[in-house]
């Protein structure tokens, strides 16, 4: 290998790690966000009780929002916050767009039940959080406001939004709860690193093995991202022998739907279908366990 692919593959894997970091980052980034969204329940409070003539409701207002034992498990987490200032995620909160959030939600039928509510419960307070959680993330604002801070929120949303309402039902939170959804070094190293080392190494090995089934398609006309995604898929089914032929062909098609063009998933099921029969014969797809033989 030369000196530059070398230095051409330590450069991908940084962007690979770095990558990933910031999918741990956004969760928390999510989390300080949610946290603060109810804290600013006190504010209101406040305000509702600064009022020159305060009804009897404004009176009866309580910041029982952020004042229960699951959101003070999160605010009073010497760990998280930590955390929180290791990624310098203060400096991205935006305290108008906090009390925009708030001021949303405070307007929704949820949330006025919820505040007449007496005697809540903890699973009244777990509702609560994910209305509130859902109703942000259905908000266009804050898409735009994640988007503003974090450019990979579009890819990384719906494995931020699963890790987040997962936190919430396990509300009050444990002091190292957030290890859970820490990147995993058995999926980032032992799989995704080696998988991406690979592939960048064995470019032209795995380019001449998908070169003759792709027929009548020059290999120059097929699509940057469906080369790479049909390099990686042959090299998970060449190399990593516990993952089943049937997980990468289907794993493969569904990221191509997401992330190529319109027809690229029926373009990379067939050229897989091809290499798997190809391989087979040849002999180079060896897969071991229980369940791993088709």
């Amino acid at each position: 290998m030369s000196r530059d692919s070398k230095l051409d593959l330590d450069g991908v894997l940084r962007r690979y790690r770095s990558n990933i970091d910031k999918s741990f980052e956004l969760y928390l980034f999510n989390l300080l966000v949610l946290s603060r969204v109810a804290s600013h329940s006190k504010q209101d409070r406040a305000r509702k009780r600064a009022k020159l003539l305060p009804s009897e409701e404004d009176l009866a207002f309580t910041a029982k929002l952020c004042e229960n034992p699951l959101v003070e498990s999160l605010v009073n987490n010497q760990e998280l916050t930590r955390l929180y200032k290791r990624y310098k995620l203060e400096g991205r909160i935006d305290k108008d767009m906090i009390r925009k959030f708030y001021s949303d939600f405070a307007k929704t039928e949820d949330y006025q039940a919820f505040i007449r509510q007496e005697n809540n419960r903890r699973e009244d307070y777990k509702d609560i959080l994910l209305k509130l959680f859902k109703h942000n993330i259905s908000s266009e604002t804050y898409e735009e406001y994640l988007d503003d801070n974090y450019s990979s929120w579009t890819d990384d949303k719906s494995l931020v939004v699963g890790a987040m309402k997962k936190t919430i039902k396990a509300l009050p939170a444990d002091s190292d709860f957030y290890e859970a959804y820490e990147p995993a070094d058995e999926t980032v190293k032992d799989f995704g690193e080696i998988l991406l080392s690979r592939v960048v190494r064995e470019d032209e090995e795995l380019l001449g093995i998908i070169e003759p089934t792709l027929r009548n398609w020059d290999a120059d006309r097929v699509a940057v991202i469906d080369m790479i995604l049909l390099k990686m898929a042959l090299c998970e089914l060449m190399y990593f022998p516990t993952i089943p032929t049937k997980v990468t062909l289907n794993e493969f098609v569904d990221i191509s739907k997401i992330y190529s063009t319109e027809k690229s998933k029926d373009f990379i099921n067939g050229i897989l279908d091809r290499l798997m029969k190809q391989l087979e014969t040849d002999g180079k797809i060896n897969k071991s366990g229980r369940g791993l033989v088709d």
